[in-house]
Protein backbone atom coordinates (compact mmCIF):
# COMPACT_ATOMS: atom_id res chain seq x y z
CA UNK A 1 0.00 0.00 0.00
CA UNK A 2 1.33 3.44 -0.94
CA UNK A 3 1.44 6.01 1.83
CA UNK A 4 0.92 9.61 0.77
CA UNK A 5 2.47 12.20 3.03
CA UNK A 6 1.61 15.86 2.55
CA UNK A 7 2.78 18.81 4.52
CA UNK A 8 2.11 22.51 4.56
CA UNK A 9 5.17 24.75 4.53
CA UNK A 10 3.78 27.14 7.14
CA UNK A 11 2.68 24.40 9.46
CA UNK A 12 6.10 22.75 9.30
CA UNK A 13 7.79 25.99 10.30
CA UNK A 14 5.38 26.50 13.18
CA UNK A 15 6.13 23.01 14.54
CA UNK A 16 9.85 23.91 14.63
CA UNK A 17 11.04 20.58 13.32
CA UNK A 18 14.82 20.26 13.62
CA UNK A 19 17.31 18.03 11.85
CA UNK A 20 17.83 16.37 15.23
CA UNK A 21 14.26 15.04 14.99
CA UNK A 22 14.86 13.19 11.71
CA UNK A 23 17.11 10.30 12.76
CA UNK A 24 20.46 11.56 11.48
CA UNK A 25 23.67 10.63 13.30
CA UNK A 26 25.12 12.91 15.96
CA UNK A 27 28.22 13.54 13.85
CA UNK A 28 26.06 14.60 10.92
CA UNK A 29 23.97 16.88 13.11
CA UNK A 30 27.06 18.59 14.50
CA UNK A 31 28.39 19.08 10.98
CA UNK A 32 25.10 20.57 9.82
CA UNK A 33 24.89 22.83 12.84
CA UNK A 34 28.44 24.08 12.22
CA UNK A 35 27.24 25.19 8.78
CA UNK A 36 24.15 26.89 10.16
CA UNK A 37 21.60 24.19 9.26
CA UNK A 38 19.17 23.69 12.15
CA UNK A 39 15.66 23.45 10.69
CA UNK A 40 14.92 21.29 7.65
CA UNK A 41 12.73 22.43 4.79
CA UNK A 42 9.35 20.66 4.42
CA UNK A 43 10.61 18.25 1.75
CA UNK A 44 13.61 17.38 3.94
CA UNK A 45 11.49 16.91 7.04
CA UNK A 46 9.24 14.44 5.23
CA UNK A 47 11.69 12.60 2.97
CA UNK A 48 14.73 12.08 5.22
CA UNK A 49 13.06 9.77 7.81
CA UNK A 50 11.47 7.69 5.04
CA UNK A 51 14.75 7.27 3.18
CA UNK A 52 16.62 6.46 6.40
CA UNK A 53 14.05 3.72 7.06
CA UNK A 54 14.81 2.15 3.69
CA UNK A 55 11.65 3.11 1.83
CA UNK A 56 11.48 4.13 -1.82
CA UNK A 57 10.35 7.75 -2.10
CA UNK A 58 8.64 9.92 -4.71
CA UNK A 59 9.18 13.57 -3.82
CA UNK A 60 6.98 16.19 -5.43
CA UNK A 61 8.37 19.67 -4.84
CA UNK A 62 9.48 22.71 -6.80
CA UNK A 63 13.07 23.65 -7.54
CA UNK A 64 14.76 25.45 -4.66
CA UNK A 65 12.96 23.59 -1.85
CA UNK A 66 15.98 21.63 -0.63
CA UNK A 67 15.56 18.36 -2.52
CA UNK A 68 19.31 17.75 -2.80
CA UNK A 69 19.78 17.58 0.97
CA UNK A 70 16.60 15.50 1.24
CA UNK A 71 18.22 12.57 -0.57
CA UNK A 72 21.91 13.38 0.08
CA UNK A 73 21.86 13.28 3.87
CA UNK A 74 20.26 9.79 4.22
CA UNK A 75 22.53 8.49 1.45
CA UNK A 76 25.68 9.81 3.14
CA UNK A 77 24.56 8.14 6.36
CA UNK A 78 24.35 4.73 4.65
CA UNK A 79 27.29 4.66 2.22
CA UNK A 80 30.18 2.43 3.32
CA UNK A 81 33.42 4.09 2.22
CA UNK A 82 35.40 0.92 2.99
CA UNK A 83 33.69 -0.75 0.02
CA UNK A 84 35.54 0.50 -3.07
CA UNK A 85 32.75 0.43 -5.66
CA UNK A 86 29.86 2.60 -6.83
CA UNK A 87 27.13 2.32 -4.22
CA UNK A 88 24.87 5.18 -5.36
CA UNK A 89 23.88 6.56 -8.75
CA UNK A 90 22.26 9.99 -9.02
CA UNK A 91 20.93 10.98 -12.43
CA UNK A 92 20.38 14.62 -13.37
CA UNK A 93 19.10 16.19 -16.62
CA UNK A 94 21.98 18.68 -17.04
CA UNK A 95 25.71 18.83 -16.42
CA UNK A 96 25.30 21.98 -14.34
CA UNK A 97 22.90 20.25 -11.97
CA UNK A 98 25.27 17.29 -11.70
CA UNK A 99 28.06 19.63 -10.61
CA UNK A 100 25.68 21.41 -8.23
CA UNK A 101 24.59 18.15 -6.58
CA UNK A 102 28.20 17.00 -6.20
CA UNK A 103 29.17 20.28 -4.61
CA UNK A 104 26.28 20.09 -2.14
CA UNK A 105 27.02 16.48 -1.21
CA UNK A 106 30.70 17.23 -0.60
CA UNK A 107 29.57 20.07 1.64
CA UNK A 108 27.35 17.69 3.64
CA UNK A 109 29.96 14.90 3.77
CA UNK A 110 32.03 14.18 6.90
CA UNK A 111 33.88 11.06 5.67
CA UNK A 112 37.17 12.02 4.02
CA UNK A 113 37.50 8.58 2.45
CA UNK A 114 34.23 8.91 0.55
CA UNK A 115 34.61 9.84 -3.13
CA UNK A 116 31.90 11.56 -5.18
CA UNK A 117 32.32 11.97 -8.94
CA UNK A 118 30.33 14.07 -11.46
CA UNK A 119 30.21 12.45 -14.88
CA UNK A 120 28.88 14.41 -17.84
CA UNK A 121 29.59 15.33 -21.42
CA UNK A 122 31.81 18.31 -22.10
CA UNK A 123 34.52 17.03 -19.76
CA UNK A 124 37.29 14.59 -20.71
CA UNK A 125 35.90 11.07 -20.62
CA UNK A 126 39.42 9.72 -20.09
CA UNK A 127 39.69 11.76 -16.90
CA UNK A 128 36.36 10.38 -15.68
CA UNK A 129 37.43 6.81 -16.53
CA UNK A 130 40.65 7.30 -14.59
CA UNK A 131 38.70 8.50 -11.54
CA UNK A 132 36.26 5.57 -11.79
CA UNK A 133 39.12 3.06 -11.94
CA UNK A 134 40.62 4.50 -8.75
CA UNK A 135 37.30 3.95 -7.00
CA UNK A 136 34.14 6.04 -6.60
CA UNK A 137 31.35 5.59 -4.07
CA UNK A 138 28.73 8.01 -5.46
CA UNK A 139 28.37 8.84 -9.15
CA UNK A 140 26.33 11.87 -10.22
CA UNK A 141 25.79 12.07 -13.94
CA UNK A 142 23.78 12.98 -16.99
CA UNK A 143 22.10 10.23 -19.06
CA UNK A 144 24.25 10.44 -22.20
CA UNK A 145 27.63 10.18 -20.50
CA UNK A 146 26.39 7.58 -18.00
CA UNK A 147 25.21 5.31 -20.84
CA UNK A 148 28.51 5.82 -22.66
CA UNK A 149 30.50 4.76 -19.62
CA UNK A 150 28.17 1.84 -18.93
CA UNK A 151 28.57 0.58 -22.50
CA UNK A 152 32.37 0.83 -22.19
CA UNK A 153 32.25 -1.18 -18.99
CA UNK A 154 33.94 1.61 -17.04
CA UNK A 155 30.93 2.51 -14.91
CA UNK A 156 29.36 -0.40 -13.06
CA UNK A 157 26.09 0.05 -11.23
CA UNK A 158 25.21 -3.62 -10.69
CA UNK A 159 26.09 -3.32 -7.00
CA UNK A 160 24.47 0.02 -6.17
CA UNK A 161 22.26 0.33 -3.11
CA UNK A 162 20.81 3.74 -4.07
CA UNK A 163 19.38 5.22 -7.24
CA UNK A 164 18.10 8.80 -7.34
CA UNK A 165 16.43 10.48 -10.31
CA UNK A 166 16.55 14.24 -9.77
CA UNK A 167 14.19 16.59 -11.66
CA UNK A 168 12.37 13.74 -13.37
CA UNK A 169 10.01 16.13 -15.15
CA UNK A 170 12.96 17.81 -16.85
CA UNK A 171 14.27 14.42 -17.91
CA UNK A 172 10.94 13.93 -19.63
CA UNK A 173 10.93 17.40 -21.22
CA UNK A 174 14.43 16.87 -22.58
CA UNK A 175 13.62 13.46 -24.06
CA UNK A 176 15.75 11.38 -21.68
CA UNK A 177 13.09 8.99 -20.39
CA UNK A 178 14.23 6.08 -22.59
CA UNK A 179 17.80 6.64 -21.45
CA UNK A 180 16.63 6.59 -17.84
CA UNK A 181 14.90 3.25 -18.48
CA UNK A 182 18.09 1.81 -20.01
CA UNK A 183 20.15 2.89 -17.02
CA UNK A 184 17.65 1.62 -14.45
CA UNK A 185 17.49 -1.74 -16.21
CA UNK A 186 21.23 -2.15 -15.52
CA UNK A 187 20.77 -1.56 -11.78
CA UNK A 188 20.01 -4.40 -9.33
CA UNK A 189 16.42 -4.94 -8.29
CA UNK A 190 17.41 -4.92 -4.62
CA UNK A 191 18.09 -1.19 -4.23
CA UNK A 192 16.52 1.88 -2.71
CA UNK A 193 15.14 4.33 -5.26
CA UNK A 194 13.98 7.93 -5.04
CA UNK A 195 12.43 10.12 -7.73
CA UNK A 196 12.15 13.88 -7.30
CA UNK A 197 10.09 16.07 -9.59
CA UNK A 198 8.28 19.41 -9.67
CA UNK A 199 5.36 17.95 -11.61
CA UNK A 200 3.93 14.49 -12.12
CA UNK A 201 3.43 13.39 -15.73
CA UNK A 202 1.83 10.07 -16.79
CA UNK A 203 5.18 8.98 -18.26
CA UNK A 204 6.83 9.54 -14.91
CA UNK A 205 4.05 7.60 -13.18
CA UNK A 206 4.78 4.67 -15.52
CA UNK A 207 8.45 4.78 -14.53
CA UNK A 208 7.49 4.84 -10.86
CA UNK A 209 5.17 1.87 -11.31
CA UNK A 210 7.88 -0.10 -13.09
CA UNK A 211 11.00 0.71 -11.12
CA UNK A 212 9.98 1.70 -7.57
CA UNK A 213 8.84 -0.64 -4.83
CA UNK A 214 5.78 0.55 -2.88
CA UNK A 215 7.07 4.15 -2.68
CA UNK A 216 6.09 6.76 -0.16
CA UNK A 217 4.75 9.85 -1.91
CA UNK A 218 6.07 13.00 -0.28
CA UNK A 219 4.24 16.01 -1.71
CA UNK A 220 4.79 19.52 -0.46
CA UNK A 221 1.40 21.17 -0.26
CA UNK A 222 1.44 24.49 -2.05
CA UNK A 223 -0.65 26.68 -4.26
CA UNK A 224 -0.37 26.23 -8.00
CA UNK A 225 0.62 29.85 -8.11
CA UNK A 226 4.22 30.77 -7.62
CA UNK A 227 5.15 32.21 -4.20
CA UNK A 228 3.53 35.45 -3.08
CA UNK A 229 6.96 37.00 -2.49
CA UNK A 230 7.44 37.06 -6.27
CA UNK A 231 5.86 40.06 -7.95
CA UNK A 232 4.74 38.95 -11.40
CA UNK A 233 4.39 41.58 -14.11
CA UNK A 234 3.55 41.58 -17.80
CA UNK A 235 4.35 44.30 -20.31
CA UNK A 236 2.31 44.20 -23.50
CA UNK A 237 4.27 44.90 -26.68
CA UNK A 238 2.72 47.92 -28.44
CA UNK A 239 1.73 47.70 -32.08
CA UNK A 240 4.70 48.19 -34.37
CA UNK A 241 7.25 47.62 -31.59
CA UNK A 242 9.62 44.69 -31.23
CA UNK A 243 10.58 43.12 -27.92
CA UNK A 244 14.08 44.57 -27.85
CA UNK A 245 12.63 48.06 -28.09
CA UNK A 246 10.49 47.18 -25.06
CA UNK A 247 13.25 45.53 -23.04
CA UNK A 248 15.62 48.45 -22.64
CA UNK A 249 13.21 50.90 -20.98
CA UNK A 250 11.92 48.08 -18.76
CA UNK A 251 15.46 47.25 -17.65
CA UNK A 252 16.15 50.92 -17.07
CA UNK A 253 13.06 51.30 -14.89
CA UNK A 254 13.45 48.04 -12.96
CA UNK A 255 17.26 48.13 -12.58
CA UNK A 256 17.71 44.43 -11.75
CA UNK A 257 20.65 43.74 -9.45
CA UNK A 258 20.84 40.27 -10.97
CA UNK A 259 18.63 38.66 -13.58
CA UNK A 260 18.16 35.70 -15.86
CA UNK A 261 16.59 36.76 -19.16
CA UNK A 262 14.92 33.75 -20.72
CA UNK A 263 14.75 33.08 -24.45
CA UNK A 264 13.74 29.96 -26.33
CA UNK A 265 16.72 29.30 -28.62
CA UNK A 266 20.50 29.56 -28.56
CA UNK A 267 20.38 31.90 -31.53
CA UNK A 268 18.02 34.23 -29.67
CA UNK A 269 20.35 34.15 -26.66
CA UNK A 270 23.35 35.14 -28.78
CA UNK A 271 21.49 37.89 -30.64
CA UNK A 272 19.90 39.43 -27.54
CA UNK A 273 23.18 39.34 -25.62
CA UNK A 274 24.92 41.13 -28.48
CA UNK A 275 22.24 43.83 -28.52
CA UNK A 276 22.42 44.39 -24.76
CA UNK A 277 26.21 44.40 -24.65
CA UNK A 278 26.20 46.94 -27.46
CA UNK A 279 23.96 49.13 -25.30
CA UNK A 280 26.52 48.99 -22.49
CA UNK A 281 24.87 46.47 -20.15
CA UNK A 282 26.74 43.92 -18.01
CA UNK A 283 25.33 40.75 -19.58
CA UNK A 284 26.48 37.46 -21.09
CA UNK A 285 24.90 34.46 -22.80
CA UNK A 286 24.47 31.01 -21.30
CA UNK A 287 23.41 28.16 -23.57
CA UNK A 288 24.28 24.71 -24.86
CA UNK A 289 26.89 25.85 -27.39
CA UNK A 290 29.22 26.90 -24.57
CA UNK A 291 31.78 24.41 -23.33
CA UNK A 292 31.50 23.18 -19.77
CA UNK A 293 34.49 25.27 -18.78
CA UNK A 294 32.92 28.40 -20.27
CA UNK A 295 29.66 27.73 -18.43
CA UNK A 296 31.37 27.21 -15.10
CA UNK A 297 33.47 30.37 -15.44
CA UNK A 298 30.44 32.44 -16.45
CA UNK A 299 28.35 31.04 -13.60
CA UNK A 300 31.10 31.92 -11.14
CA UNK A 301 31.30 35.46 -12.52
CA UNK A 302 27.52 35.72 -12.20
CA UNK A 303 27.55 34.55 -8.58
CA UNK A 304 30.36 37.02 -7.82
CA UNK A 305 28.31 39.84 -9.43
CA UNK A 306 30.97 40.42 -12.09
CA UNK A 307 28.16 39.91 -14.60
CA UNK A 308 24.77 41.32 -13.64
CA UNK A 309 22.51 39.54 -16.11
CA UNK A 310 22.52 36.26 -18.00
CA UNK A 311 20.56 35.53 -21.18
CA UNK A 312 19.73 31.82 -21.08
CA UNK A 313 17.68 29.06 -22.64
CA UNK A 314 15.50 26.89 -20.41
CA UNK A 315 17.67 23.78 -20.74
CA UNK A 316 20.94 25.53 -19.96
CA UNK A 317 19.41 27.49 -17.07
CA UNK A 318 18.56 24.28 -15.19
CA UNK A 319 22.10 24.43 -13.84
CA UNK A 320 21.88 27.99 -12.53
CA UNK A 321 21.11 28.05 -8.81
CA UNK A 322 21.44 31.49 -7.22
CA UNK A 323 19.73 32.34 -3.94
CA UNK A 324 19.73 36.13 -4.37
CA UNK A 325 18.46 36.47 -7.94
CA UNK A 326 16.41 39.68 -8.00
CA UNK A 327 14.66 39.29 -11.38
CA UNK A 328 13.53 36.73 -13.90
CA UNK A 329 12.61 38.19 -17.28
CA UNK A 330 10.67 36.21 -19.86
CA UNK A 331 11.82 37.87 -23.05
CA UNK A 332 10.01 35.00 -24.75
CA UNK A 333 7.25 33.14 -22.95
CA UNK A 334 7.77 29.38 -22.72
CA UNK A 335 5.44 26.95 -24.47
CA UNK A 336 4.52 25.23 -21.21
CA UNK A 337 2.97 26.87 -18.11
CA UNK A 338 5.06 24.45 -16.03
CA UNK A 339 8.19 25.94 -17.60
CA UNK A 340 6.95 29.39 -16.59
CA UNK A 341 6.69 28.20 -12.98
CA UNK A 342 10.20 26.74 -13.18
CA UNK A 343 11.53 30.03 -14.52
CA UNK A 344 9.95 32.42 -12.04
CA UNK A 345 10.77 30.08 -9.16
CA UNK A 346 14.42 31.02 -9.56
CA UNK A 347 13.78 34.36 -7.88
CA UNK A 348 12.21 35.00 -4.49
CA UNK A 349 14.29 32.28 -2.81
CA UNK A 350 15.75 32.03 0.67
CA UNK A 351 13.04 34.30 2.09
CA UNK A 352 13.85 37.15 -0.27
CA UNK A 353 11.49 39.00 -2.58
CA UNK A 354 11.77 38.75 -6.33
CA UNK A 355 10.28 40.09 -9.53
CA UNK A 356 9.24 38.14 -12.63
CA UNK A 357 8.61 40.14 -15.81
CA UNK A 358 7.08 38.80 -19.01
CA UNK A 359 7.21 40.72 -22.28
CA UNK A 360 4.06 39.65 -24.08
CA UNK A 361 3.55 40.02 -27.82
CA UNK A 362 -0.08 40.08 -29.03
CA UNK A 363 0.50 36.64 -30.55
CA UNK A 364 1.41 35.34 -27.07
CA UNK A 365 -1.90 36.25 -25.41
CA UNK A 366 -3.09 32.66 -25.33
CA UNK A 367 0.15 31.60 -23.62
CA UNK A 368 -0.39 34.35 -21.06
CA UNK A 369 -3.93 33.15 -20.38
CA UNK A 370 -2.67 29.56 -20.01
CA UNK A 371 -0.04 30.70 -17.51
CA UNK A 372 -2.58 32.66 -15.47
CA UNK A 373 -4.98 29.72 -15.40
CA UNK A 374 -2.20 27.37 -14.38
CA UNK A 375 -0.88 29.48 -11.50
CA UNK A 376 -4.38 30.62 -10.52
CA UNK A 377 -3.24 34.22 -10.52
CA UNK A 378 -3.59 37.26 -12.75
CA UNK A 379 -0.35 38.94 -13.69
CA UNK A 380 -0.07 42.66 -13.06
CA UNK A 381 -0.21 44.14 -16.56
CA UNK A 382 1.64 47.39 -17.18
CA UNK A 383 2.11 49.56 -20.20
CA UNK A 384 5.53 50.66 -21.34
CA UNK A 385 7.34 53.22 -19.15
CA UNK A 386 6.87 56.85 -20.10
CA UNK A 387 9.80 59.14 -20.74
CA UNK A 388 8.90 61.01 -17.56
CA UNK A 389 9.14 57.79 -15.52
CA UNK A 390 12.55 56.99 -16.95
CA UNK A 391 13.81 60.49 -16.23
CA UNK A 392 12.42 60.34 -12.70
CA UNK A 393 14.24 57.04 -12.19
CA UNK A 394 17.52 58.56 -13.35
CA UNK A 395 17.07 61.59 -11.10
CA UNK A 396 16.33 59.32 -8.13
CA UNK A 397 19.59 57.45 -8.77
CA UNK A 398 21.39 60.76 -9.09
CA UNK A 399 20.03 61.94 -5.75
CA UNK A 400 21.17 58.72 -4.07
CA UNK A 401 24.67 59.13 -5.47
CA UNK A 402 24.71 62.79 -4.45
CA UNK A 403 23.71 61.95 -0.88
CA UNK A 404 26.53 59.39 -0.68
CA UNK A 405 29.02 61.93 -2.06
CA UNK A 406 27.99 64.53 0.56
CA UNK A 407 28.92 62.05 3.27
CA UNK A 408 32.32 61.33 1.73
CA UNK A 409 35.69 63.04 2.02
CA UNK A 410 36.46 63.61 -1.65
CA UNK A 411 33.85 66.36 -1.86
CA UNK A 412 36.23 68.74 -0.07
CA UNK A 413 38.61 68.78 -3.04
CA UNK A 414 35.88 70.35 -5.21
CA UNK A 415 34.87 73.10 -2.79
CA UNK A 416 37.52 75.57 -4.11
CA UNK A 417 35.88 75.37 -7.54
CA UNK A 418 32.52 76.28 -6.03
CA UNK A 419 34.11 79.15 -4.12
CA UNK A 420 35.79 80.42 -7.27
CA UNK A 421 32.52 80.42 -9.20
CA UNK A 422 30.77 82.22 -6.35
CA UNK A 423 33.47 84.90 -6.48
CA UNK A 424 32.70 85.26 -10.17
CA UNK A 425 29.11 86.03 -9.23
CA UNK A 426 27.30 82.69 -9.65
CA UNK A 427 24.76 81.54 -7.07
CA UNK A 428 25.85 78.36 -5.24
CA UNK A 429 22.53 76.59 -5.93
CA UNK A 430 22.94 77.33 -9.64
CA UNK A 431 26.47 75.91 -9.59
CA UNK A 432 25.16 72.72 -7.93
CA UNK A 433 22.32 72.42 -10.47
CA UNK A 434 24.74 72.87 -13.39
CA UNK A 435 27.07 70.19 -11.97
CA UNK A 436 24.12 67.80 -11.63
CA UNK A 437 23.07 68.49 -15.21
CA UNK A 438 26.56 67.64 -16.48
CA UNK A 439 26.65 64.44 -14.44
CA UNK A 440 23.12 63.47 -15.49
CA UNK A 441 23.87 63.91 -19.18
CA UNK A 442 27.04 61.82 -18.92
CA UNK A 443 25.57 58.95 -16.90
CA UNK A 444 22.20 58.55 -18.59
CA UNK A 445 22.12 55.68 -21.14
CA UNK A 446 22.60 57.07 -24.62
CA UNK A 447 19.58 55.26 -26.04
CA UNK A 448 17.23 57.32 -23.84
CA UNK A 449 18.04 60.37 -25.95
CA UNK A 450 15.98 58.83 -28.74
CA UNK A 451 13.37 57.03 -26.64
CA UNK A 452 9.84 57.73 -27.80
CA UNK A 453 7.13 56.16 -25.71
CA UNK A 454 4.24 54.43 -27.47
CA UNK A 455 1.36 56.50 -28.75
CA UNK A 456 -2.24 55.88 -27.74
CA UNK A 457 -2.82 54.27 -31.14
CA UNK A 458 0.07 51.87 -30.57
CA UNK A 459 -1.14 51.01 -27.09
CA UNK A 460 -4.75 50.60 -28.11
CA UNK A 461 -4.22 48.28 -31.02
CA UNK A 462 -6.57 45.32 -31.02
CA UNK A 463 -5.97 43.07 -28.08
CA UNK A 464 -5.31 45.50 -25.25
CA UNK A 465 -5.32 43.47 -22.06
CA UNK A 466 -7.99 43.54 -19.39
CA UNK A 467 -8.93 41.25 -16.57
CA UNK A 468 -12.00 39.69 -18.16
CA UNK A 469 -10.73 39.45 -21.71
CA UNK A 470 -8.94 41.39 -24.38
CA UNK A 471 -10.14 44.54 -26.03
CA UNK A 472 -8.85 47.44 -28.08
CA UNK A 473 -10.36 50.43 -26.30
CA UNK A 474 -8.56 53.22 -24.52
CA UNK A 475 -8.77 51.44 -21.20
CA UNK A 476 -7.28 48.23 -22.57
CA UNK A 477 -3.93 48.92 -20.86
CA UNK A 478 -3.50 50.02 -17.30
CA UNK A 479 -0.75 52.50 -16.64
CA UNK A 480 1.32 52.90 -13.50
CA UNK A 481 -0.59 54.49 -10.68
CA UNK A 482 -3.73 54.52 -12.79
CA UNK A 483 -2.43 57.36 -14.93
CA UNK A 484 -2.09 57.52 -18.65
CA UNK A 485 0.14 60.54 -18.66
CA UNK A 486 3.70 61.12 -19.63
CA UNK A 487 5.01 62.52 -22.88
CA UNK A 488 3.59 61.25 -26.08
CA UNK A 489 5.97 60.35 -28.85
CA UNK A 490 5.14 60.74 -32.48
CA UNK A 491 6.72 61.24 -35.82
CA UNK A 492 10.18 60.16 -34.70
CA UNK A 493 10.51 62.75 -31.95
CA UNK A 494 8.91 63.43 -28.64
CA UNK A 495 6.24 66.04 -28.30
CA UNK A 496 6.82 68.98 -26.04
CA UNK A 497 10.14 70.35 -27.23
CA UNK A 498 13.58 69.10 -28.05
CA UNK A 499 15.07 69.10 -24.56
CA UNK A 500 16.01 65.67 -23.24
CA UNK A 501 16.74 66.82 -19.71
CA UNK A 502 14.34 66.46 -16.75
CA UNK A 503 11.32 68.70 -17.16
CA UNK A 504 9.74 70.89 -14.53
CA UNK A 505 6.80 73.21 -14.50
CA UNK A 506 7.36 76.92 -15.16
CA UNK A 507 10.35 78.56 -16.76
CA UNK A 508 13.75 77.02 -16.14
CA UNK A 509 15.96 79.34 -14.05
CA UNK A 510 19.33 80.15 -15.57
CA UNK A 511 22.52 80.60 -13.53
CA UNK A 512 22.64 84.37 -13.73
CA UNK A 513 25.47 86.31 -12.10
CA UNK A 514 24.61 88.45 -9.10
CA UNK A 515 24.70 92.19 -9.68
Amino acid sequence: MTVETKTDNTATEQEEIKFADLGLSEARLQHLESQGFINPTPIQAQAIPQLLSGRDVVGLAQTGTGKTAAFSLPMLEKIDSSQNHVQAMILTPTRELAVQVCSAMKNFNTDRRLRILPIYGGQSIDLQISRLRRGVHIAVGTPGRVIDLLNRGELKIDQIDWFVLDEADEMLNMGFIQDVEKILSRAPEERQTAFFSATMDPSIRKLISRFLNDPVNVAIKQQKASPSRIRQLAYMVPRGWNKMRCLQPILELEEPDSAIIFVRTRRSAAELTSELQGAGYSVDEYHGDLSQGQRERLLQRFKNHQVKWIVATDIAARGIHVDDLSHVINFELPDSPDSYVHRVGRTGRAGKEGTAISIVHPLDRRKLRDVENHINQKLEVLKMPTRAELEAQQISKLKTQLTAALAGERMASFLPIVAQLEEEGYESHAVAAAALQVFYDKTRPSWTNEYVEPTEDELNDRGGYRRDGYRGRRDGYRGRGGGGGGYRGGGGGYRGGGSDRPRRSGPTPRPVKRK
